[in-house]
């Protein structure tokens, strides 16, 4: 059988920051790449500062963001102007975000100099935030030698049987991986798995965890489903090392890229956590934190632990659906699945509003038993004990004055529209912090899986799916 094409790479020069990857990924120059380095604030037209977009996507064209595709993110230039506006006259402070994702909080604060912790309770974006932190000091000539090695590698990846490499126990309706495409997939576990250095296999994991849904036969639509449900051809044959070597040579130009600009410049110390913020909150000193910036799972039920399940179970993160059941039973919020078939769950704090509101979905379509109203009670009284918690722990860590930023959207739920951002507002203010603004920083998000939902909307709806911005500060006074 004949090697595979290399035909879609451009001579890479890997010795310099330079390294240029797939042509195909299309690249921003350099010169644009600089915007990860815009710190302005920006103004409405009457000169007050205001959020920009928080969309995720606009990461893709960001060196080191653009890495891992992540649908509950936010964007740098969203965490740039938190910085800016509310740590002008601070020259170095610690950042807490409690439910980091991918990073993009952690990688932010460190390049503008503040120190910064995380907490990521799905292993998989907790791996590769801190890939993405690794690309600030990581060795690059081993990086280069590792690339190198792959790349010879996998040069037998089709011909070759893997010898080591244990089946993975992930049911799927389908098969997840075709057999052609599988037996590459085993060669390249075998090669990360055999990376000593936990840096550099940090880095091979994410590029491969970034990469293996795209020669899967499963896509996001945004949930993860198979192609042939969304009307897409199955993957019988792809070149594995082709796309995989394609993303550790984007990763390769943006860590040549990021450290050559950093050099000689103040820079941060990140760490993400991975572990459940309320389990794992005691690491952080009471009052050590300035600023908060982080956007806790929606109340949509997007089930953000099943979306990785290819990623936790190929990368070895878990083994059987008891430890999946771990991860879901205590995310933030919980899941509908998890807690619909439950005893009715009360709220742990008096909340007037919220009472009715929970009253009215357990008296909503009661001959469909958790499908209705109940079960779906239970998911909005889990998801508010939540951030009653959320609340106080955020009361306790912030410093005298210190300030938290919460991005977050509302709900819509068997046709109640549920403002979140409000009641987070409340729930804040019944720990005693200072509620000092809430805004709206998308008008209309992506959403309509949910809106229309039959199970969801409970009839017709009119509301709009919204995201905004809650800032909550601690008085001054620690004690007040």
């Amino acid at each position: 059988m004949a090697s595979p094409k290399r035909s879609r790479y451009k001579k890479t020069n890997t010795s310099g920051w330079n390294a240029i990857a797939e042509s195909r990924i299309g690249y921003p120059a350099r010169s644009s790449q600089l915007s990860l380095f815009d710190f302005r604030v920006k103004g409405d037209s009457n000169g007050k500062a205001t959020f920009r977009d928080p969309a995720f996507g606009d990461n893709k064209n960001l060196p080191v963001h653009r890495w891992v595709p992540w649908i509950a993110g936010y964007s740098t230039s969203f965490v740039d102007d938190v910085i800016s506006m509310y740590l002008t006259d601070r020259k170095k402070v610690r950042i807490l975000d409690p439910f980091s994702g991918v990073g993009t909080t952690l990688l932010q604060s460190a390049l503008r100099g503040h120190d910064a912790i995380g907490f990521e309770i799905n292993p998989y974006p907790a791996l590769a935030a801190r890939a993405k932190l690794s690309a600030l000091d990581l060795n690059l000539v081993e990086f280069d030698s590792a690339v190198n090695r792959l790349r010879k590698k996998s040069s037998g990846w089709k011909t070759c049987l893997p010898a080591d490499t244990p089946a993975v126990p992930l049911k799927s309706k389908i098969p997840f991986f075709s057999p052609k495409v599988l037996q590459q997939v085993r060669h390249a576990i075998s090669f990360i798995n055999a990376i000593k250095s936990p840096l550099l296999a940090d880095i091979f994991g994410s590029a491969f965890g970034a990469v293996m849904v795209s020669f899967s036969n499963y896509s996001y639509e945004p949930s993860l489903g198979s192609r042939p449900a969304a009307g897409k051809p199955l993957v019988h044959d792809a070149d594995v090392d082709q796309v995989l070597l394609g993303k550790l040579l984007q990763m390769q130009t943006d860590m040549y890229w990021l450290q050559n600009e950093m050099r000689g410049k103040l820079v941060g110390k990140s760490e993400v956590i991975n572990a459940d913020f309320f389990s794992a909150n005691s690491a952080v000193a009471p009052e050590s934190v300035d600023l908060m910036i982080t956007s806790p799972p929606y109340m949509n039920n997007y089930h953000y632990v099943r979306n990785t399940r290819p990623q936790l179970y190929w990368l070895n993160f878990i083994s059987s659906p008891k430890e999946q059941k771990h991860l879901e039973t205590n995310n933030f919020g919980q899941y509908w699945q998890t807690v619909r078939d439950a005893a009715p769950v009360k709220l742990s704090f008096e909340h007037e509003s919220l009472q009715k509101t929970l009253k009215k979905l357990r008296e909503t379509r009661l001959d469909d038993g958790p499908y209705g109203g109940p079960g779906w009670a239970n998911y909005v009284a889990s998801y508010f004990n939540d951030s009653y918690r959320f609340m106080d722990a955020l009361k306790r860590l912030l410093s005298p004055g210190g300030v938290g930023v919460v991005v977050i959207g509302n709900s819509i739920i068997q046709g109640i529209d549920i403002r979140t951002e409000s009641l987070l507002g409340e729930i804040g203010e019944l720990h005693g912090l200072v509620l000092e603004g809430m805004h709206c920083i998308r008008e209309k998000r992506v959403g309509a899986s949910i809106t229309n939902s039959s199970v969801r909307h409970g009839g017709e709806n009119k509301a709009v799916l919204s995201e905004s911005a809650v800032v909550l500060r601690k008085h001054r006074l620690a004690h007040a």
